[in-house]
């Protein structure tokens, strides 16, 4: 899995299936938050949650050049996993999570698969995307599918924002305009390799 060169990155896919039929494996140092694993050798008094990985399917656990990727979900909840070895039978795992930006995204997702591996609810992802930032990028994507196949801004603006309705006298000069080439813009941002950006989550700042 690496970086391409012409804004994609590489993954085990099968290029006869669309991405919504199959599971995308992600790298950990591509997405945030993937937590990486490995065998840990329990000594003392301690009762250890088992993470077990042996009843996935092909379509949950594969092998890759870097180690082995799985998706598991619990009570509806996806979490993905990256191990350098293979999983082993009845073996206790500790999480390694290095310093760096995006540690306290990987702290988050390991507690919260943590959480979810003690039957306990596992909240909402620090990383997760407001409903107000998805309907952009979802209008991003439609506004800039429509400018390709050759729409004017006037008839995406009225079908994207019909509340809208701008008499053509104003339509030069009115904001919903502007409003409809910043969503062409960043939907033509997104496929030229932005949506990279949505695997890492931002930087937090106190």
């Amino acid at each position: 899995m690496g970086f391409d060169g012409n804004g994609g990155w590489f993954f085990a896919a099968d290029p006869g299936q669309s991405y919504l039929e199959q599971t995308i494996f992600w790298a950990p140092e591509v997405l945030a938050t993937v937590i990486p694993v490995r065998p840990a050798l329990i000594a003392g008094p301690y009762s250890p949650v088992r993470l077990d990985l042996r009843n996935l399917d092909g379509g949950q656990l594969r092998q890759g050049p870097d180690g082995w990727h799985a998706v598991m979900h619990l009570r509806g909840v996806e979490h993905r996993i990256w191990c350098k070895e293979a999983p082993l039978v009845s073996a206790a795992y500790t999480v390694e999570y290095p310093f760096d930006r995006d540690f306290e995204f990987r702290v988050d997702a390991g507690r919260r698969l943590w959480r979810g591996l003690n039957g306990r609810p596992q909240g909402k992802p620090l990383h997760a995307l407001s409903v107000y930032r998805r309907r952009r990028l979802a209008l991003a994507l439609r506004a800039l599918d429509a400018r390709t196949d050759g729409a004017t801004y006037r008839e995406i603006a009225d079908v994207l924002l019909p509340a809208h309705r701008i008499v053509k006298r104003d339509w030069r000069t009115h904001d919903t305009r502007n409003r409809i080439i910043r969503l062409v813009k960043t939907g033509l941002a997104l496929v030229q390799g932005g949506y990279r950006a949505l695997l890492k989550p931002p930087s937090r700042k106190k």
